[in-house]
């Protein structure tokens, strides 16, 4: 009797364990929950920006503007609706053996399946990596209009600062590109996901991950960047700051440095893009990091090549589009409605 209740017991809890993970998938590991810990309910988050604004506000004017910033950012009712409304995990996978960090968002409920977004997010290494934050504001807005996004954090954004042999480093356009296709493999095992309907997208550096993804899968049906790079190169002249990036980042850049720029630039290779797979371009006039004529000399050569696009350009606006946030979001829904 006693193995019997075991038995169950132990059916139950493997039962109840994949029930709460997005992904029924056992290559995945440590499915976390996004809304536990001090991002359980709005108040402990908050309290913790607090404490840490105190710490480095040399005044009660600063300390003030800063909680300003963050409520006109995250305000209590959308935190709460987003938590009502949509589930989110980050997790581990494995690719070439190694852990990488991921994450996927989804709504609740939903009676039909959704089609999926794969996000390709902006930074290099550890910084610009994808937090709770930036998941509210980015993400959370998207997938509340009924879509499934994952994405991931790419290699070695967990161990900041460090060259261990052992551990792969981002590439920034080189072999992490593996980290954004490897998720397509996952998406028929997330619940509810569509895997007939596959979008992608990317913001600033994510822009360029979008398309060296595109070179390697065939079932992305529409893609949009949001401020992205599409001539490293020309946009050194822009920027002369990124070199020390690709120094840092990029295998062989001192001795391959126009090659390695090159092969990480869509506007070298217009001739390979699939013509059934629409672009969108988003970009703000006034983008300090990224020109703005990197997505309309995109543009202009995909008009040349048939291949259907759309450029918007914000105008006045910078790398965030903080002053268009809602119009480029509705712009990026309503585009993976039309072509999923």
């Amino acid at each position: 009797m006693n193995k019997i209740i075991l038995l169950i017991t132990l059916i139950f809890s493997s039962f109840s364990a994949q029930a709460s993970n997005l992904i029924n998938d056992e290559r995945i590991k440590d499915q976390i929950n996004c809304f536990s810990s001090i991002y359980e309910n709005y108040d402990s988050w908050r309290g913790f920006m607090e404490m840490k604004y105190k710490k480095r506000s040399k005044s009660k004017e600063a300390l003030s503007d800063q909680l300003s910033w963050f409520d006109s950012m995250f305000g209590e009712e959308e935190f709460n609706k987003y938590k009502k409304n949509l589930s989110c995990k980050a997790f581990t996978y494995q690719v070439d053996g190694n852990d990488v960090h991921g994450y996927v968002v989804k709504p609740k409920k939903s009676a039909k399946k959704l089609p999926v977004l794969v996000y390709n997010r902006g930074g290099n290494g550890p910084f610009g990596s994808v937090q709770f934050g930036s998941m509210m504001h980015n993400l959370f807005p998207i997938a509340n209009e009924g879509f499934v996004i994952i994405g991931s954090q790419y290699r070695g954004s967990q161990y900041p600062g460090t060259r261990a042999k052992n551990v792969m480093h981002d590439e920034f356009g080189g072999k992490d590109v593996k980290d954004v296709t490897e998720l397509l493999d996952y998406i028929p095992k997330i619940e509810g996901a569509d895997p007939q309907r596959i979008g992608m997208y990317g913001f600033s550096r994510g822009g360029m991950q979008t398309h060296l993804a595109l070179k390697q899968v065939k079932n992305v049906k529409a893609i949009a960047t949001i401020a992205g790079s599409t001539d490293l190169l020309q946009e050194l002249n822009f920027r002369p700051a990124m070199e020390k990036v690709y120094t840092h980042r990029i295998p062989d850049y001192e001795t391959n440095k126009v090659t390695e720029l090159e092969k990480r630039s869509v506007i070298n290779w217009v001739n390979e893009l699939s013509s059934n797979v629409p672009i969108l371009l988003l970009h703000g006039e006034d983008d300090k990091r990224i020109s703005a004529n990197s997505s309309v000399e995109l543009a202009d050569a995909l008009a040349k090549k048939n291949i259907p696009h759309k450029l918007v350009i914000y105008s006045k606006d910078d790398h965030d589009l903080t002053k268009n946030k809602d119009k480029a979001n509705k712009e990026l829904v309503n585009w993976f409605n039309m072509y999923l």
